[in-house]
């Protein structure tokens, strides 16, 4: 019901004996990636998709970072205002996840190129066939679908919550209160 873990080293951190485990996600995605939420400041703010992305893929144990113009911190993180600037400060970004309006997505697939991001995970209603063109000219994986599919929600009351029903039948990571050894 879970879908197959595997497990990674893990350098660091309170995980028993050293490892951590990572759950796969889909289209060769994972939680040991590092990823990028881009958003606008309001909608952060506001706590819509892009707050619950965020926080969803950090209850994950994944490594996310926010990318939204014109906020400097939110919730106690640093935002970045631009893939580039927050290129310069990681190592590598392996998957960006848009939270944007297709108006603000026009040169998302360079920018990425350019930050040599794996994968963009494109989400509900947002991208384009000529932007998944672009990724394929560009090395770039195309992954389609919500983030808050992979979430399990408490029943009962995840039959009210509309990501239950529009993620029935995808992979879930397990909360962490179900995974041994988790701190």
């Amino acid at each position: 019901i879970f879908g197959i873990p595997f497990v990674i080293q893990y350098s660091g951190g309170n995980c028993a004996m050293g490892k951590k485990q990572v759950y796969p996600l889909k289209g060769g995605l994972d939680t040991g990636m590092n990823y990028v939420i881009l958003a606008k400041a309001d909608r952060l703010q506001k706590h819509r998709h892009a707050w619950k992305a965020w926080q969803v893929l950090k209850e994950f144990g994944c490594k996310t970072y926010l990318v939204a113009p014109g906020l400097d911190r939110f919730d106690g993180t640093k935002v970045f205002t631009d893939l580039e600037s927050l290129a310069t400060k990681v190592e590598k970004i392996d998957v960006v996840v848009p939270c944007l309006r297709n108006e603000y997505l026009e040169d998302l697939v360079s920018k990425c190129a350019a930050i040599k991001a794996k994968y963009i995970w494109f989400q509900e209603n947002n991208g384009t066939r000529e932007m998944e063109e672009q990724c394929r000219v560009n090395g770039i994986g195309v992954v389609r679908g919500c983030v808050l599919k992979h979430k399990n929600f408490k029943k009962p009351f995840a039959y009210f919550h509309p990501c239950y029903w529009h993620g029935r039948k995808e992979i879930k990571v397990p909360d962490k209160h179900q995974i041994r050894g988790w701190k």
